[in-house]
């Protein structure tokens, strides 16, 4: 079972080294999301994870970088019953859902107070990534694809 005990931003940035000027540039950037998961449990407290998904998005023109914003949406949760894998994929897959559309709507208000058009992010299926390193992993353990 997981409960979620609290939500929050735990640290954000917006750089757009090139305005004013890059602002009359025509809106069709290049974006690239780079993301990650860090998860761990709460010293001296029974059942409690952190979980921060880290977001990076860099829009850039060209070689010109037009802005980077950067967010860990982070979240402290209750997982009682899960154990092993069970637990880790709890804190692989199911936090970063939860976390994910704060982190999509913090990023977008954060691109749009900078100034640029609105910005959204596509779901993410955590699911699949959380498959795909687990597969990755066993390959590297056995030497042959599963």
């Amino acid at each position: 079972m997981i409960e979620v005990k609290s939500i929050y931003i735990k640290d954000a940035s917006f750089e757009s080294p090139h305005t004013p000027k890059i602002l009359d540039l025509q809106w069709n950037p290049n974006v690239d999301i780079d993301m990650h998961s860090i998860n761990g449990k709460i010293e001296e407290a029974d059942n409690l994870y952190e979980s921060i998904l880290q977001i990076t998005v860099t829009a850039k023109h060209e070689e010109t970088t037009i802005f980077m914003v950067e967010v860990e949406q982070a979240g402290v949760f209750q997982i009682s019953e899960l154990s092993g894998e069970e637990l880790n994929k709890a804190l692989q897959v199911d936090c970063p859902n939860i976390l994910f559309p704060y982190a999509r709507e913090a990023i977008s208000s954060i691109v749009s107070r900078g100034g640029f058009p609105q910005l959204l992010l596509a779901p993410i299926n955590f699911k699949s990534i959380y498959l795909q390193k687990n597969y990755a992993k066993k390959e590297r353990m056995t030497g042959k694809p599963h």
